[in-house]
């Protein structure tokens, strides 16, 4: 007769109950209330609010500013990852609790930082602006704040992964004669390539929703550094309670699409490192 195994929580049926309730109201009823409002309004209606020229601008700086953040995040952090675990050198736990530090910091504050760094009076400003490089108010501040918060994204899925490689296997490919090169290209790199694209899609999603990070370094101006998250608000601003769901509509299926994404990735992730 099979032993049951002891399980410390309560019974399936009971857990279950807690974890629907608990998704029910902080996350499907009120996506479930967006859409019923959305489905109030005809697809015509629902068209034109939703790719009106504005909101075509705010997409378009959204989701290509995400984008190019999400790359840089899945160069630098990568590298970073790697130092952090491959290396030992003073202010190594230092520089790796400071990884987590977009989590804790308020976006608004961060924002409010990085918009006095890089305005044209500012510590790097100053000296950047001359050389033509505006990183406030314009879209490389968009993609500079973005950048900030994706970070941690990349570098805490990457660290994991690089602390369980086995350095056996690179010392036999040393062993066999394979340049570092060889054995990075061979072998380290397709082991990193799943994490990569899970960080880089992590990141990605991260960006599109940002807001709090972005209200102060870009300037909010129409067609060249206001994104879809602004335009929202903006539209709620307005009274403009339809304008304002198509466009979170727009958001909100993107972001059920690269969740679906992720979670294909991470699973493929999974898989291939097994």
């Amino acid at each position: 007769m099979a032993q049951k195994k002891f399980n410390a929580l309560p019974g399936f049926g009971l857990t279950l109950g807690f974890t629907l309730f608990y998704l029910s109201v902080l996350v499907l009823i009120p996506f479930a209330g967006l859409v019923l409002r959305a489905c109030e309004m005809s697809w015509a209606d629902f068209w034109s609010l939703s790719t009106t020229p504005r909101a075509l601008a705010a997409y378009k700086l959204t989701f290509g500013a995400s984008f190019i953040a999400a790359i840089a995040n899945a160069v630098f952090g990568t590298l970073l990852a790697w130092v952090l675990v491959r290396y030992e050198f003073p202010g190594r736990r230092f520089i790796d609790a400071i990884v987590d530090f977009p989590f804790a910091l308020p976006t608004a504050v961060a924002g409010l930082t990085l918009s006095s760094l890089f305005a044209a009076n500012g510590w790097l400003g100053r000296y950047l602006v001359p050389l033509g490089i505006k990183g406030a108010f314009s879209p490389l501040g968009v993609v500079i704040a973005l950048t900030f918060v994706g970070m941690p994204f990349v570098v805490r899925t990457l660290q994991p992964v690089l602390q369980n490689l086995e350095r056996e296997v690179e010392e036999a490919a040393a062993t066999l004669g394979a340049s570092r090169l060889r054995t990075f290209v061979r072998i380290i790199a397709p082991l990193l390539f799943p994490p990569v694209l899970t960080g880089f899609s992590l990141a990605f999603a991260r960006a599109v929703g940002e807001y709090g990070s972005i209200v102060f370094i870009s300037g909010n101006r129409p067609f060249k550094t206001e994104i879809a998250p602004y335009l929202i608000v903006m539209r709620l601003e307005e009274y403009n309670y339809k304008g304002a769901i198509a466009l979170a509509i727009v958001l909100l299926a993107f972001s059920f699409l690269l969740l679906g994404a992720i979670n294909l990735l991470e699973q493929w992730s999974s898989r291939f490192q097994h």
